[in-house]
């Protein structure tokens, strides 16, 4: 390990209890900032609304930490946007959002979108399939920003139980992610969950920076952030264990793929030759191929959009978007990128 990242890993790896509500609301008050949390969601109608109550009762009501909590739902066929909405959030489907930009379908593209209809200054992304939810996931990972003016990005740190097995989640992560990390950009080494879903930015620093459309998007930021404001501005907070559904091998497959794509695009923005995955089900007569397309798209740093540029900035009120609205097929955009 270089010894930069040794030295970030004392001054800029804290835990949850470091910093206790009572403090992070009295840093809030002082800094006048706002906090927005956005739950990125799809079908998720057994977890969310648990979670959305755990936030509104604990950061919302309990001690104004949080002040906009939002869910965007990427076209769910189950309950999750009633479920969210009872639960206490706003709920915005992805296709009302910038709707002269048809969406592709992908997490990336629903965090992007996201920036468009919340106002914090802070912008804190939670996964809607979390089990035993904590508020330490917001407020962990919130409090550092609030607290250190140095600070521009956090990520949450935590164990990953795979089952009753301990510390085997995060397949991906063990397999594709930290390697290629460590290879090619070894001062983001120190980052114990460089894919994990839940992580707290100022929004001044998530404007500028493109968005990878799918699963790459947590490494792309992260990349991103780090040429953009340096190591000594990211951050990791212990939040203890996370529990959610997991993937199969085959979807693990399609996310390495796309988390592959997201880091050769950064070290060459080269062409990529075959922008495709082919993976291998048993079927009745023997091993069947199914080939599906690698995410090559990414969206632009939401300051070049021209919706938003006209409605806030960083620290600029925005009016948001109705959450309701008919979803209208447009022309392609020129800012809709394709990469591969």
């Amino acid at each position: 390990m270089l010894e930069e990242v040794e030295r970030w890993l004392t001054k800029r790896s804290w835990s949850a209890a470091d910093r206790p509500l009572s403090a992070l609301v009295a840093a809030k008050r002082r800094s006048g900032s706002t906090v927005s949390v956005v739950l990125p969601a799809l079908n998720e109608e057994a977890t969310v609304g648990a979670i959305v109550a755990e936030i509104r009762r604990s950061l919302m009501e309990a001690v104004p930490l949080v002040d906009e909590l939002v869910v965007i739902d990427s076209g769910s066929t189950d309950r999750t946007s009633q479920e969210a909405a009872a639960a206490g959030a706003r709920v915005v489907h992805r296709d009302v959002i910038l709707p002269r930009m048809p969406a592709v379908p992908g997490k990336g593209e629903v965090l992007w979108r996201s920036l468009m209809v919340t106002s914090g200054d802070i912008v804190c992304f939670v996964d809607a399939d979390l089990k035993d939810f904590s508020p330490d996931f917001v407020s962990g990972i919130v409090g550092p920003l609030l607290t250190d003016p140095d600070v521009d990005f956090v990520k949450a740190m935590y164990d990953r139980p795979l089952g009753s097995a301990p510390g085997q989640g995060g397949r991906v992560t063990e397999l594709m992610a930290r390697p290629v990390l460590n290879l090619h950009w070894p001062r983001l080494a120190g980052f114990v969950q460089p894919l994990g879903g839940e992580y707290a930015v100022r929004r001044s620093l998530l404007e500028q920076l493109p968005f990878p459309v799918g699963y790459g998007v947590e490494l792309g930021l992260l990349v991103d952030a780090l040429h953009t404001v340096g190591l000594d501005a990211l951050a990791q907070v212990d939040v203890g264990v996370r529990i959610h559904r997991h993937q199969d091998g085959l979807a693990l497959g399609r996310m390495a793929a796309a988390i592959y794509r997201t880091a050769q695009l950064r070290l060459a923005r080269g062409h990529l030759v075959r922008p495709e995955l082919t993976q291998f089900e048993r079927g009745d007569d023997g091993f069947v191929a199914r080939t599906t397309q690698v995410d090559t798209e990414e969206r632009p740093p939401m300051i070049e959009i021209t919706e938003y540029r006209g409605g806030r900035l960083a620290g600029a009120p925005r009016e948001p978007l109705p959450e309701h609205t008919a979803h209208t097929r447009v022309p392609e955009d020129p800012y809709h990128r394709r990469t591969g």
